[in-house]
């Protein structure tokens, strides 16, 4: 599986090795790399470059170190978590607004829901409508399950991105929705209208998929996205396109 580093740069040969192993396969979601003492024979290198790239390899999300008598690299399944939390960063901090984040929505979901309704099978509706159930009992409970909801709203999206058969889709919107998630937490609901109006947004989208009109369902989705920015948007006393600080850019 692995052959001798290069004399030149044996720190990124190194992790292209094991990065390469991992990603075509020849090294499985919870397999365990030899020891250290035994790579650096197998690889015929020394300590430190092997360490440092095993270090990249963890920050790539690839790897697991465990340190300890029983620790060791265990290999991770590829992921977009990395990517998530360097977009968590970038709102946290004010690098990306929530009317940003809107408008990349707006384009991207209404063109996913469209393709869901060419694509989505009968386990994808099942789903969508369990999810669609498990919302209407927050919606019940009113105001105070606004988070309950919104995590639920969250999946129903995600969920329909699956259905698109695109994993890009599904990846990209996923990590979307996992940080839109805070702006809820910032901005508590008070107005149960405004629930109401969600539910019955998710509703008619989750019936035009099942009825496969593409066209009805990328306009209902932009709308249902232009709803939401607009009650986050009216939170702020300026009025100005909101961020999880209270604050702009």
């Amino acid at each position: 599986m692995f052959k001798k580093t290069t004399q030149q740069r044996i720190f990124e040969d190194l992790v292209s090795q094991i990065e390469g192993a991992i990603l075509d396969g020849s090294l499985k979601t919870g397999d365990r790399l030899p020891s250290q003492r035994d790579m650096v024979d197998m690889f015929q290198t020394s300590r430190g470059p092997l360490r440092e790239a095993l270090r990249v390899l963890e920050q790539k999300g690839l790897l697991d170190i465990k340190r300890g008598v029983r620790g060791g690299a265990v290999v991770k399944r590829p992921g977009m978590t990395p990517v998530a939390e360097s977009l968590g960063l970038l709102v946290r901090h004010r690098k990306i607004t929530l009317a940003e984040l809107s408008e990349f929505r707006e384009g991207v979901e209404g063109n996913v829901a469209a393709i869901a309704a060419q694509r989505a099978g009968s386990a994808d509706i099942r789903r969508l409508k369990e999810l669609l159930a498990q919302s209407k009992k927050h919606v019940d409970a009113g105001v105070a399950a606004w988070e309950l909801f919104c995590q639920v709203d969250n999946r129903i999206h995600v969920a329909i991105a699956k259905a698109a058969g695109n994993r890009v889709y599904e990846f990209v919107l996923r990590m979307v929705h996992d940080n839109i998630q805070q702006y809820y937490e910032v901005h508590p609901l008070k107005d149960p209208k405004f629930m109401d109006e969600n539910y019955q947004d998710l509703c008619d989208i989750v019936k035009a998929l099942e009825k496969q009109q593409a066209t009805a369902v990328r306009t209902l989705m932009q709308s249902h996205v232009r709803r939401f920015n607009r009650y986050m948007n009216s939170q702020q006393p300026s009025g100005k396109p909101s961020d999880p600080k209270g604050g702009t850019p």
